[in-house]
């Protein structure tokens, strides 16, 4: 993979992820929702491709945490635990 095609990906998986992080923040979805958990994890998966391909290891982690915590609630959600979220 071409290193324009890493980077536009890693950007567009950092614009996903500040856009979730916006619509929970102005109240125009909720922390628990599919949408949101969804856009935390594709925007992780594209930014740890990103940090991989260039070996930025602590941005790595904290992706790879980023993106478990949104695919356990996802999973979480799907086996129809309660939404405690306000």
């Amino acid at each position: 993979m071409s290193d324009l095609v890493v980077d536009g990906l890693g950007w567009f998986g950092a614009g996903v992820v500040v856009l979730a992080y916006a619509l929970v923040s102005a109240g125009r979805v909720g922390a628990r929702a599919i949408g949101y958990q969804a856009m935390n994890l594709g925007g992780s998966a594209l930014l740890i491709l990103n940090t991989a391909y260039h070996s930025a290891f602590p941005s790595f982690a904290v992706n790879v945490v980023w993106a478990a915590v949104a695919a356990l609630t996802l999973a979480r959600g799907f086996r129809g635990q309660p939404d405690h979220s306000a």
